[in-house]
């Protein structure tokens, strides 16, 4: 009985190191020093529907969020990692934004692609950039809610499509699978020693809130 049950335990430590998922999260954890924890995930539905593992049968982000563990339970400890995604192999991706860890500024994908567009001709230097099929997320270094207000108060309008990533958020990060979609890479980290390079939130600020503006699904305009 050891025998087999040593045997399982073998073809699940395998099963893990194989996960992409596992090599992303040690990746992050230990290269970087980014703070990570599995989401949720999926469990079948209806027919071929899959939904979100969480109670909530109308949930918003199926599947991407976290719930046990709970977000305070990010961690860059490789061997906490290693085995969340050894029990969870397909786990999605989650990065604990702020603090140390890098903030994120997240807008509908139409806007996205305007936004980068926009920096490329004016040759600013953008950090990497998550992309879904709905939305994408330009990663920036950690800011504070001091900051980041006092740039926003300098907008006459910030559209409620614009979302920020910050101290107590998170961030859904390649290669994780989604009720939402497939994660991926737009701008992938570069690949050097060390952390990825991350611009400053008021570089990047003004013309996320201009893109998101003028997006057909650029949502409703709020007074800040």
């Amino acid at each position: 009985m050891r025998e087999i049950l040593g045997r399982r335990r073998k073809f699940s430590l395998r099963r893990g190191a194989r996960s992409p998922q596992l090599r992303a999260a040690l990746t992050c954890a230990t290269e970087w020093q980014w703070p990570v924890l599995p989401g949720i995930g999926l469990r079948p539905g209806g027919g071929r529907m899959r939904v979100c593992g969480c109670p909530d049968p109308d949930c918003a982000v199926p599947g991407g969020h976290p719930f046990d563990p709970v977000l305070l339970a990010a961690t860059t400890d490789p061997r906490m990692v290693r085995w969340w995604w050894t029990n969870r192999p397909g786990a999605p991706l989650l990065l604990a934004t702020g603090g140390t860890a890098p903030c994120a500024l997240s807008l509908p994908a139409v806007a996205g692609a305007r936004a980068l567009a926009a920096f490329d001709r004016a040759g600013v230097r953008l950090g990497p950039v998550v992309a879904t099929p709905t939305r994408w997320s330009l990663l920036v270094a950690p800011y504070s809610l001091e900051e980041l207000g006092e740039l926003l108060n300098r907008q006459d309008w910030v559209p409620s499509s614009l979302r920020f990533h910050g101290e107590g958020g998170y961030l859904v990060l390649p290669p994780s699978q989604t009720g939402l979609g497939r994660v991926r890479w737009e701008r992938a980290p570069q690949r050097r020693r060390g952390r990825p390079w991350l611009p400053e939130v008021a570089t990047v600020v003004d013309a996320l809130v201009e893109a998101s503006s003028s997006a057909p699904d650029g949502g409703s305009r709020l007074a800040y």
